[in-house]
């Protein structure tokens, strides 16, 4: 009897004390969304439904930093295709009406007369170690044109710098003119400026020149929806961006990139977004003073390295505990808008569920028993994760690591305890 009942014990112990203990997933909740660090953009919406005007938005969350009117008729050069090996322009629709055409000459003379309808396409490709160019006309027969190291876009209706010998002529009365340029990074309609395709290694770079106005207009970091002193706000913080980062970049040929990796630049569509595209035009004119100055953030005589993001956990960070590099202006700030779930119903609180191969993928480890937090800020986001596998090894990860490898929105967050 008692081989009988030590038997039925053995029986109901698992082969594998340790498997019964890998969960099959973990739970994560926290609040907001971005870096955390310099202006909450879902803060600075609640201070200007409180009434606050965009200085005191900006003197909030950058806080020793004044606001002061500078020369802002510089060009800047924005990449909108990054190592592509092909790319089409034309006309951006039907409504859209005048001339484009190319150069590849140092005087800026053109290489073709023109064209005007929506059909009509300039194509571009790699051959050998050079840009070759063709034009399309429906019905009519291609029209190539030798490969060269560099084209220049031009088009009626808007400043090319430098302008084109003997200028573009559209028809009469001219309306202004937009351009598609479509590559394996997407595609975006411009109506200011030139475009340029340049091989820079093996692969081409486009980029577009433009006034720094000019490319405020197509910034999309803030819907064009919100209040006017938020969105002001936001337009002297991105022309404070681009005056900060006008320096040359071999890799792209260009100042910024139009990503979210600089500043999320999407051209006339953000200016032609139905019923608010206005609302944003009208911010980024409000913030210039005259036709040569503009509102800028600056520090010490230079303009400051500004960041913005959409939400937090209830206060900014130090820009030290994310990137290492300690700037005054950039420290811990209040932020109890962020928490508000009418401002910010969708990351005020959120909830992810991790499950357990991605975790352990992310660690590098054959499973993953326990997740805790080892390292915080004083702003209480967390800056280290470590995994503990069944074998008893552990693996850390920064938080941008851990965030980037599981998609989560923020570094405010907890664990969940496994029941």
């Amino acid at each position: 009897m008692k081989k009988i009942i030590l038997g039925l014990i053995l029986a109901l112990v698992p082969t594998s004390a340790s498997a019964a203990t890998i969960p099959p997933h973990f739970v994560l909740t926290g609040s907001g969304f971005g870096h955390g660090v310099g202006m909450s953009q879902i803060g600075a919406e609640g201070q200007a439904l409180e009434g606050q005007t965009p200085q005191y938005i900006l003197n909030y969350w950058f806080p020793g930093t004044e606001i002061l009117s500078v020369p802002d008729t510089q060009l800047i050069r924005v990449n909108i295709g990054h190592q592509v090996s092909s790319a089409t322009i034309s006309l951006a629709n039907s409504q859209s009406r005048g001339n484009i055409d190319l150069s590849s000459n140092p005087d800026g003379s053109l290489n073709n007369g023109g064209l005007g309808t929506a059909a009509s396409i300039y194509r571009f490709s790699i051959v050998g170690k050079k840009i070759a160019a063709s034009l399309s006309n429906k019905g009519l027969a291609t029209l190539p044109f030798a490969g060269q190291s560099l084209w220049n876009m031009y088009w009626t209706g808007t400043t090319a710098f430098p302008s084109p010998a003997g200028g573009l002529t559209g028809p009469k009365p001219e309306p202004f003119t937009v351009v598609k340029v479509t590559s394996a990074t997407g595609s975006i309609q411009l109506k200011y400026g030139q475009v340029q395709l340049k091989m820079v290694g093996s692969k081409i770079e486009i980029t577009a020149t433009m006034t720094l106005e000019q490319y405020l207009l197509g910034i999309s970091e803030m819907p064009s929806s919100w209040p006017e002193a938020a969105l002001q706000a936001q337009a002297i913080a991105s022309r404070t961006y681009a005056l900060a980062h006008l320096s040359n970049r071999s890799a792209c040929d260009c100042n910024v990139y139009n990503t979210k990796y600089d500043q999320a630049y999407i051209g006339y569509a953000k200016e032609s977004e139905a019923r608010v595209g206005s609302q944003w035009v009208a911010a980024v004119t409000a913030t210039e003073l005259d036709p040569s100055n503009a509102q800028a953030i600056y520090y010490l005589g230079k303009p400051i390295n500004v960041y913005f993001f959409s939400s937090d956990g209830g206060q900014t960070q130090q820009s030290l505990d994310v990137w290492g590099t300690s700037f005054p202006y950039l420290t811990n700030v209040p932020d109890p808008w962020s928490l508000d779930i009418f401002l910010n119903p969708q990351y005020a609180h959120w909830q992810r569920v991790l499950i357990q191969k991605d975790v352990a993928a992310a660690f590098n480890l054959p499973d993953v028993v326990s997740l805790a937090i080892t390292g915080r800020t004083v702003s209480n986001s967390a800056t280290q994760i470590t995994a503990t596998s069944s074998n008893g090894a552990n693996e850390q990860l920064a938080v941008g690591d851990f965030k980037t490898k599981l998609k989560l929105p923020s570094s405010w967050f907890e664990i969940a305890p496994n029941l």
